[in-house]
């Protein structure tokens, strides 16, 4: 005997309510974001455009890329764990940022927020050194080598040992963003992502794939592939992994209906 006999509802005994508590739903990521006025070119996490699913935005002001990079965020802690919740309030099931160094706030965001939290690309590095051949590992190219210290690494999960290079001293793109300067020249920063390419395979023949710590490096990774023949990840590959967890994709509707069909007695 059917379990649905007798009911008016198209499948059975079962309904089909929606959940509430939120105010946004389909953004299952919340970003926190530097307080910043350079340029974000497509690519970069905070244009809103270079993701293909929706994204939530929170500025923690006060957050500037000097204060967050060449001063470890002092201080900013308890703002940076507001702005995290309330992104889960409208929300967010998952929390990333838009600076690999803030890894410093991995664990305190996480316990602070009860979601999954992805505070840096640098949390990539020690799963990518599984996927590669024995002998070979992975390899850092940050913002600032100068700043990027052993505790954020060590934060990150990832071996102090790792090498790592930056493009400090390059022509445009870390002072165009640590300066935080309202235009930035794009050839010259690519410029500097293939020097600081190069020389991290040149120095390290072990390398076998580049993590890029920077957020704001996404829009080079392609050239960089292309110049080095090594794959590169970054902020964009890890929180395409991180959503497509926090919303996994429906590949059959179908089957997500016949999920709700009530048991036959």
């Amino acid at each position: 005997m059917s379990g649905s006999r007798g009911s008016t509802r198209p499948h059975g005994n079962v309904t089909r309510a929606y959940r509430g508590g939120k105010t946004v739903y389909g953004a299952a990521v919340g970003i926190l974001m530097l307080e910043t006025r350079f340029p974000r070119v497509p690519g970069d996490i905070g244009n809103a455009g270079t993701w293909p699913f929706p994204v939530l935005y929170r500025v923690v002001r006060g957050a500037s890329p000097d204060h967050v990079v060449r001063h470890r965020a002092e201080g900013l802690r308890d703002a940076f764990i507001e702005a995290a919740r309330d992104l889960v309030v409208q929300g967010a099931d998952g929390i990333t940022t838009n600076c690999g160094f803030l890894s410093l706030f991995q664990a305190e965001l996480a316990a602070a927020c009860e979601v999954p939290v992805a505070t840096s690309s640098l949390m990539q590095v020690s799963l990518i050194e599984r996927l590669l051949p024995p002998g070979r590992r992975a390899g850092i190219i940050t913002i600032s080598s100068r700043n990027l210290s052993e505790d954020h690494l060590r934060a990150a999960g990832v071996d102090i040992a790792t090498p790592i290079v930056g493009t400090d001293g390059g022509r445009e793109f870390t002072r165009a963003i640590l300066d935080d300067e309202p235009a930035l020249d794009v050839e010259l920063s690519l410029l500097d992502m293939l020097d600081a390419g190069r020389r991290l395979v040149g120095e390290n023949p072990a390398v076998g794939a580049i993590v890029l710590e920077c957020t704001n490096m996404v829009p080079y990774a392609p050239y960089l592939r292309e110049q080095l023949g090594l794959p590169v990840y970054s902020i964009y590959t890890f929180v395409q992994w991180f959503q497509s967890g926090l919303l996994p994709r429906v590949f059959d509707p179908w089957l997500l209906d016949q999920r709700l069909l009530p048991v036959s007695e």
